[in-house]
């Protein structure tokens, strides 16, 4: 990775306050809990776990659309810096411009009742990108085709098309007011397995052609291995291990993350099936455990993970994770 990250974050968290009792004490949901992660500009970088991990709220915490709890978000690029944590309503608009969100579900993430130009144009509008109509539609023209949109399909609504092409068209809407960073939540999960790979293989093509650097959010190994460079495997709002993705898959240290490697399917039938199955439900973030969070369903758990926090370190050039007992493991 880069010297100079394009995001920086050191220590964030984002809790979520309950209503409790009058009398109980204050409860929150700990989505997020103290993470400190780089994101390289140009890169795809990976963000794993199981539902209920807070990945969806880590990916809305970098784009400012969850309040920040505690800790630090910073953008860089090209000396344009961004404190999110500080961040103005002024300031905010302008990051907008250069952050933009992939949604999961192609057919929920599109208005019924717009074209498909219009859903294109509308940040164009809204940010006030450009001065006139026909600048707009030159803009909306230039990235559908750069998203495999047919132009004669810009007159159309989204209930006209499939899966695959929606999701273009959502693609088309954030890249449109040309970002420099993207969160694609779970983008491709709702997809059949054909239509992920060729959704896979248009953002792999304009990542290199725009410049452009992402946060893919996923809970598919498979699809991770295929486009990440980096992977960050979360547990209950805290990051477990982080490492360049082969060698995450390589060499693994952190026995959660051998977990999820080991329920990746096999394409050989006869294949001895070695997957390693976590007993219990993932814990409550409202109340999670003391010591390791993962103690509770570790299989390699020890007396000192129940009371002691694991310390977070490099194990391996470019190698983090949080584990007391990593180099000790065979995984």
């Amino acid at each position: 990775m880069t010297d100079k990250p394009l995001i920086s974050v050191r220590n964030l968290s984002v809790h979520f306050p309950l209503s409790g009792s009058f009398f109980g004490p204050k409860l929150f949901v700990r989505a997020v809990d103290h993470v400190s992660i780089d994101i390289a500009p140009g890169t795809f970088f990976g963000l794993v776990g199981e539902s209920g991990s807070g990945k969806t709220t880590l990916g809305r915490a970098l784009l400012k659309a969850v309040p920040l709890t505690s800790g630090s978000v910073r953008y860089s690029d090209n000396g344009v810096d961004y404190d999110l944590k500080d961040i103005s309503k002024a300031e905010l608009k302008e990051y907008r411009k250069r952050c933009q969100l992939i949604f999961q579900d192609p057919y929920a993430a599109l208005s019924p009742r717009m074209t498909v130009r219009d859903i294109i144009a509308e940040p164009l509008e809204v940010m006030k990108l450009t001065s006139s109509r026909k600048e707009t539609d030159e803009r909306v023209r230039e990235i559908a085709t750069k998203c495999r949109l047919n132009l004669e399909h810009l007159r159309r609504f989204p209930h006209a098309f499939s899966g695959g092409q929606r999701q273009r068209i959502s693609i088309a809407r954030a890249l449109v007011c040309k970002p420099r960073f993207l969160v694609a939540d779970e983008c491709v999960a709702a997809l059949d397995v054909s239509i992920q790979a060729d959704i896979l293989n248009l953002l792999n093509s304009l990542q290199k052609e725009m410049g452009l650097t992402f946060l893919f959010i996923s809970h598919d190994l498979s699809v991770v291995a295929h486009t990440c460079d980096h992977v960050a495997v979360m547990y209950l709002g805290q990051i477990v291990e982080i490492a360049p993705t082969k060698k995450l898959f390589a060499k693994t240290r952190h026995p959660y993350t051998k977990a999820l490697l080991s329920a990746i399917p096999h394409l050989d039938p006869d294949a001895e099936k070695t997957a390693i199955k976590l007993e219990g439900e993932i814990p409550s973030p409202i109340n999670p455990p003391s010591g390791c969070k993962f103690h509770t369903r570790c299989p390699h758990v020890q007396d000192r993970c129940k009371v002691e926090a694991p310390e977070w370190r490099e194990i391996d050039d470019d190698h983090f994770v949080a584990c007391h007992f990593s180099e000790e493991l065979n995984l």
